[in-house]
């Protein structure tokens, strides 16, 4: 008898997200001569690469509004027209040294070309330049990026996928230039197309077969025409076609041949 315990079934699984991270430092110069900078007004840094995406930093030595006229502001923006929005989680902090400081990323923020996310009460004026990291009328800021890479999305309506193009391609027969001779009907295809998702065609057209194929016409004998337009349709979509009275036997028997080509 096999034993039996109390114990609930586990199963276990992981989602990892697909992001790059990086940082880049921006050292202030003259760092006197930018408090004559008004409120409000910035200094934009060099645009500089990350996960993809450039970007740029906006300093404001007097603070971004009058209410935060006794601080430094600081923001990070997307440099240039950007389509879409981009996802990131982002840091900006004194000084330029890895490990210096624990790093706290933001919650994601969503960036769009006129729209930066960033930190108005960066740091007061005064604690500034009573502390250590201005030195030689100086300091740096460092800004840790961790940008989540755009993942395509496959619409309803298969917009924008390359099976998707193939199954056109194939139905409208353009650009054909081999032909699959099926019993009493043929099939326009597509050399590359098959050589590339079929070992068996791709021998037939280039490999030691190909002296025999010197026609572009395929021979294809021990199989119906309906079920190698099915196949041909998977080759080129990764998806059989939808039938209205589709029986049981002749989708089992698709299959197998789709397995075994």
């Amino acid at each position: 008898m096999t034993p039996t315990t109390d114990e609930p079934l586990r199963s276990g699984s992981s989602i990892v997200a697909n992001t790059t991270a990086g940082y880049h430092i921006l050292k202030i110069d003259g760092y006197s001569f930018t408090k004559a900078t008004p409120t409000g007004d910035y200094l934009k840094s060099r645009p500089f690469t990350l996960g993809g995406h450039r970007w740029f930093i906006r300093y404001y030595p007097n603070g971004s509004t009058s209410e935060f006229k006794d601080y430094i502001s600081i923001f990070l923006n997307l440099d240039g027209i950007v389509g879409n929005e981009v996802k990131a989680r982002y840091q900006l902090r004194l000084g330029d040294k890895v490990g210096q400081q624990a790093l706290t990323l933001l919650e994601v923020s969503t960036f769009t070309s006129p729209r930066g996310w960033g930190y108005p009460k960066f740091v007061k004026r005064e604690e500034l330049e009573k502390s250590t990291h201005l030195k030689g009328d100086s300091f740096t800021v460092r800004c840790d990026i961790v940008n989540r890479q755009r993942v395509p999305h496959r619409g309803s309506d298969g917009r924008g996928r390359p099976s998707k193009h193939l199954g056109d391609l194939l139905l409208a027969e353009k650009g054909d230039d081999v032909v699959c001779d099926v019993g009493s009907q043929t099939f326009a295809a597509h050399r590359c197309v098959l050589a590339a998702r079929s070992p068996v065609f791709s021998a037939e057209l280039f490999g030691t077969m190909k002296e025999s194929n010197t026609a572009g016409v395929i021979h294809v004998d021990d199989m119906e025409a309906q079920v190698f337009k099915a196949l041909l349709y998977f080759v080129y979509t990764d998806s059989l076609p939808k039938t209205k009275n589709a029986e049981d036997e002749d989708e089992d028997e698709e299959e197998a041949c789709l397995s075994t080509c």
